[in-house]
């Protein structure tokens, strides 16, 4: 008596949390974020006497637990003049993956002094490998692959910004 009654319990049970209105969801759960340009970034090549311009960009700015968690996640693109920063509020090592990003990047860390720590060039989309700083940093930059190569960018080379 006591099997069928937790029989029938058991079965009731998946009935109730098993129902539903027999229609498929649709709808897209995550919508794509569009760039909102935050500030503008330059990259100086330091290797020569006198610092010169390597490239400016127009950066989206992730400074909040939530903004630097989701980073560049469920976009398709973006676009060459662009590039997604990444301000912490200490100078320690960093470790970045590609958990739900969609195209390739080159990954910059940068201390607190703006000078170039390393670079993870090329990280491939969806990966979720750990990609490390070499050393610590304060920022990290986010670029579409292959830019660091050419720009000829080095470790050492240095950065300034202003927020929008």
């Amino acid at each position: 008596m006591k099997t069928t009654f937790y029989t029938l319990l058991a079965s009731t049970a998946l009935l109730i949390f098993s129902c539903g209105d027999g229609k498929k969801n649709t709808e897209n759960l995550v919508k794509e974020v569009t760039f909102t340009k935050e500030g503008e970034l330059s990259l100086y090549n330091l290797q020569d006497t006198v610092p010169t311009l390597i490239s400016k960009l127009d950066i989206e700015i992730a400074d909040d637990d939530y903004q630097i968690q989701t980073g560049l996640m469920y976009r398709k693109s973006m676009q060459k003049d662009r590039g997604m920063l990444f301000i912490f509020p200490n100078e320690s090592p960093h470790s970045f993956y590609m958990k739900n990003t969609e195209f390739a990047l080159d990954i910059i860390f940068i201390d607190a002094k703006q000078k170039i720590v390393s670079i993870q060039k090329n990280a491939q989309p969806l990966d979720e490998r750990s990609l490390p700083s070499e050393g610590p940093a304060q920022y990290v930059l986010e670029v579409n692959a292959q830019l660091t190569d050419e720009w000829n960018l080095q470790k050492g080379d240095s950065i300034s910004f202003q927020k929008k």
